[in-house]
């Protein structure tokens, strides 16, 4: 009898083990290591309903499980020095690959295609699975294999001439789910509910950045939003917002976990002529449910944060320091607010603003083999968000107009110049995109301090959209004398926090706060990665780097 059928006769029995083995409380540790069959290695093959209660019974893994791993590049083996690319995987301990070319017919005048090989051996169950993505900068596939043996993917025809020359240098990338299928079904439980406008969503924010990044959140007293007087509010001082629920919740989560920033959301207050306060804010929805910038009236602006949010947003406000309040130009910094008015969020530079290192600013197991099939992947599924997030701005780097994802590595390589090096680039404030100049959140804000003076005599040398979120509030901008801070500013709080937390149930948390002295050239090669120690905030100095000798995307 096959090994196959086996499986599958034996598959009923096994299901039913596993269901008996969870009813009865956590399954022994034993078992879990010695068993030819690993219980975790099951819940994909089980209906939803079934498998949800079993899976919240296995511990929950890291949101990075989500991400492929670079494990190898499928060459052709000969003369120029390529192998066979060698890993281990998350079910199969012992893996190869390798690439086969096939000629076209010589009918159809084609390129022809290809096959990818992939052996399988040395499982660690019998019923675990690996899973796979394949992507040259033309294609994205996937497959997973149940079995030990030799399998094939097929490439029936290179899409263009350029994929055929660039399989044939550089070959078929390969990523693995390292976590393997349950570890996949483990990251997606952890990081849906991030995502969700409810009272689940908001605790499974709270729990992944207590975990990921040492968050304390501990609950202030009431009243939750401060009765402030918006008279000691002046131009240039500066909100930070923490988003915990719904979909902006979610996503400044994890932007929170990749850049290593304790708020997720900016603005600026500014004062007219006239005396009356306003707020500047990059991301601002309108009502055709675009992000924009806007100048918006405080009243209105604070109306919609104490009573429409949703995402039930912590925010701050950080007054500037006294010497810089003098200094603050007012006029420069409305001509920099109305010309920006209405232009879309600058979505061109804000993946940029936290890569400026070939390996070291991505947290495990992202890399920039990561970030280039994620971008192919997007660049299939989404082109017209691919070019507002990264196709422009990649021109912009390599100084070319209308080259596409693929046409864009390509290039790259022709100059000599690794993907992964185009990526850490920096962004120039100067550069104009087809919709205008673009700006993030803290972008507009520390581009409306660089118009009113506040980075001179360097403010030629500072490029604000190299900057993060946690790059702007540990500037030394901010008011350090506390008795200076307004009289309503956390007074009914027993810790007195350097800053004035005017709304949130939770306690808000800067680490470097107001430490940092600006410098030619800053943010422009940052050397960090996003394993975080406590309340620090401190990033250990890990190295992430590229393995040696691989040719794909990046070398």
């Amino acid at each position: 009898m096959g090994a196959s059928r086996l499986k599958l006769l034996l598959l009923p029995l096994l299901v039913a083990a596993l269901l008996f083995a969870a009813s009865r409380g956590p399954l022994p540790q034993l078992l879990l290591l010695r068993a030819p069959v690993l219980p975790g290695d099951l819940l994909p093959l089980l209906p939803w309903p079934v498998a949800q209660p079993l899976l919240r019974r296995l511990a929950l893994r890291s949101p990075a499980d989500l991400l492929p791993a670079f494990v190898g590049a499928a060459r052709v083996p000969g003369g120029d020095g390529a192998r066979a690319a060698e890993w281990k995987g998350a079910c199969f301990y012992e893996n190869r690959a390798w690439m086969e070319f096939r000629d076209a017919n010589g009918t159809d005048g084609g390129l022809g295609g290809g096959t990818v090989h992939l052996e399988t051996t040395k499982a660690h169950s019998w019923t675990c699975m690996d899973l796979y993505v394949f992507a040259t900068p033309y294609r994205v596939t996937w497959d997973y294999y149940f079995l030990g043996r030799e399998h094939t993917l097929e490439i029936k025809e290179w899409e263009s001439k350029a994929e055929y020359d660039y399989v044939k240098h550089n070959g078929v990338s390969i990523f693995l789910m390292p976590s393997g299928t349950i570890g996949t079904l483990r990251a997606l439980w952890d990081v849906f509910p991030l995502f969700t406008n409810t009272g689940w969503g908001e605790n499974a924010n709270l729990a992944f950045l207590k975990k990921h990044m040492g968050a304390t959140f501990e609950e202030r007293p009431k009243p939750w939003v401060s009765e402030l007087n918006p008279d000691d509010i002046q131009s240039g001082d500066f909100l930070v917002l923490s988003k915990i629920r719904g979909r902006w919740g979610g996503f400044e989560t994890l932007e929170k976990w990749v850049t290593g920033a304790y708020a997720g959301h900016t603005a600026v207050c500014l004062r007219d002529s006239e005396g009356k306060l306003w707020v500047g804010e990059s991301g601002h929805e309108n009502e055709e449910g675009e992000d924009i910038i806007a100048v918006l009236p405080w009243e209105e602006w604070w109306e919609f944060e104490t009573t429409k949010d949703d995402s039930n947003p912590q925010i701050a406000l950080l007054p500037l320091r006294q010497d810089l309040r003098a200094k603050f130009n007012e006029t420069a910094a409305w001509i920099y607010a109305e010309k920006m008015n209405g232009k879309p969020y600058g979505y061109h530079n804000m993946i940029f603003s936290w890569i400026d290192t070939i390996s070291n600013n991505y947290p495990p197991p992202l890399d920039a083999h990561v970030v280039a099939s994620v971008m192919t992947v997007w660049n299939k599924l989404q082109p017209d968000y691919a070019a507002s997030m990264w196709t422009e701005a990649l021109n912009k780097r390599l100084g070319t107009k209308g080259l596409d994802l693929p046409e864009i590595i390509v290039e790259s390589e022709k100059r000599g110049m690794t993907f992964d090096k185009l990526l850490t680039i920096p962004e120039k404030d100067n550069w104009v995109y087809t919709d205008g100049q673009s700006a993030s959140c803290v972008a507009y804000v520390l581009m409306m301090y660089k118009e009113a003076g506040l980075f001179e005599p360097i403010s030629s040398s500072i490029d604000v959209t190299e900057f993060t979120i946690k790059d702007a509030y540990i500037l030394n901008f901010f008011e350090a004398n506390m008795t200076r801070l307004p009289s309503w500013c956390n007074k009914d709080d027993t810790v007195k926090l350097p800053f004035c937390q005017i709304k949130g149930r939770y306690r808000m948390e800067l680490p470097g706060y107001n430490a940092m002295e600006p410098y030619a050239h800053m943010n422009e090669s940052q050397y960090f990665s996003c394993t975080y120690h406590g309340r620090s905030g401190i990033f250990s100095m890990m190295h992430t780097g590229l393995p040696r000798g691989t040719i794909n995307f990046l070398e």
